[in-house]
């Protein structure tokens, strides 16, 4: 088990930035690769992006490309998400997730990751 812990999360304007982390418990935190995803109202919980255990490789989705930086510290057993010029689309609860891709495309999918935080919401106001 590796529980996952979201925080920073919170209310912002367009145009803001906001940068939520995770911090995880267990001493393999840092053989997992780590994502975040969010879930909107009524929507399916989409893959926003992801960092390999080593931190050499980093995954995006389009929509929050040039944007978001995804990044760790293992030594801090901690995930962050550098949020900047944000939009009112971006508004969701963002959920961290840690497991083992086993390839490439599965970094981009739910299925890639076994453990799950509770989320944090980001609300972005216009």
């Amino acid at each position: 088990q590796v529980p996952l812990v979201e925080s920073g999360g919170g209310l912002e304007q367009a145009g803001g930035s906001l940068r939520p982390l995770c911090a995880a418990s267990g001493a393999t935190f840092s053989s997992f690769a780590l994502g975040w995803f969010r879930q909107g109202p009524g929507k399916e919980r989409e893959f926003v992006a992801a960092i390999s255990w080593i931190g050499g490789h980093t995954y995006y989705g389009d929509s929050v490309k040039g944007r978001f930086t995804i990044s760790r510290d293992n030594a801090k057993n901690t995930v962050y998400l550098q949020m900047n010029s944000l939009k009112p689309e971006d508004t969701s609860v963002y959920y961290c997730a840690a497991g083992s891709p086993s390839y490439t495309n599965s970094y981009y999918s739910r299925s890639g990751y076994a453990y799950w935080g509770q989320g944090t919401q980001v609300t972005v106001s216009s």
